[in-house]
């Protein structure tokens, strides 16, 4: 079995990811909604492929159906229950305004007051902390199950999805006048700190608790999809590129079997 500290660097990388959505805006405040919405599309085919490929099929292969089906509904639980108990921001537009992102290309050029822009960069912040942690047992999970593969697969997934989340937090915090590099930090920091932490929770519990592979795959696929239909879905819709959505959601979905065909050995 692949050792914790391997587990926690590997969650570590793909947390670490979030920073790589902060970059753009340091050589631009705008970007289309044909692009942003074609990325938050790509992210949600990629989770969604991550959670039935890596999680839910290998779940089905260790336990009953009963089992993966109770872990679903209870991750699905954990998610809803975070985000209403937790101040956050989601990200998804309101009328021509894209809230936790700022200004896309096509809205207005008023800028917003610093305070609001830096509370805003704060509530996305939190938000994508919260998606983390399910992220990150995800991780710790599929390691403790014996399959290498497995969590190289969903590690993968999650590297690509967090890249969104990063640049949803970074443009605010931009925006709000927080210097390049403190945002390219604050950001990372974002996912590095918590997925690592949750990668070692689902770790240490499936590893010691015999027969928990199947509830806890379940549960963190639950979450998971519950991020993409909860978030993802709606911050890539209403805007005209609904289609665009569509596209890329599919390719990242294929793109997870794929991934989860080579790694998943």
């Amino acid at each position: 079995m692949t050792s914790l500290g391997t587990v926690v660097a590997v969650a570590l990388v793909a947390g670490c990811a979030t920073g790589l959505g902060a970059l753009p805006t340091i050589y631009a405040d705008r970007v289309s909604h044909r692009v942003y919405d074609g990325a938050v599309g790509f992210a949600a085919g990629v989770m969604v492929g991550a959670a039935v490929f890596a999680l839910l099929v290998p779940g089905l292969e260790f336990g009953t159906p009963l089992e993966v089906v109770a872990g679903l509904f209870l991750g699905t639980g954990f998610l809803l229950v975070a985000n209403a108990a937790l101040p956050h921001l989601h990200l998804r537009f309101r009328g021509e305004r894209l809230e936790g992102t700022a200004i896309l290309e096509g809205e207005s050029s008023e800028e917003s007051p610093p305070a609001d822009d830096r509370r805003r960069a704060l509530l996305v912040g939190s938000a994508v902390t919260i998606h983390n942690v399910p992220e990150g047992l995800a991780v710790g999970i599929a390691f403790a199950s014996g399959e290498t593969g497995l969590g190289i697969a969903i590690a993968t997934a999650i590297a690509v999805q967090n890249v969104p989340d990063g640049f949803a937090m970074a443009v605010p915090a931009a925006r709000a006048g927080v210097s390049n590099a403190k945002t390219v930090l604050y950001t990372t920091l974002s996912g590095g700190v918590p997925e690592p932490i949750a990668a070692a929770v689902g770790f240490v519990l499936v590893a010691t608790v015999t027969g928990l592979f199947p509830v806890a795959a379940g549960f963190a696929a639950g979450a998971m999809i519950a991020v993409v239909f909860r978030e993802l879905v709606p911050s890539s819709h209403g805007h005209g590129y609904a289609d665009t959505a569509t596209v890329t959601f599919v390719v990242g979905f294929a793109l997870m079997l794929v991934v989860d065909t080579v790694l998943a050995v």
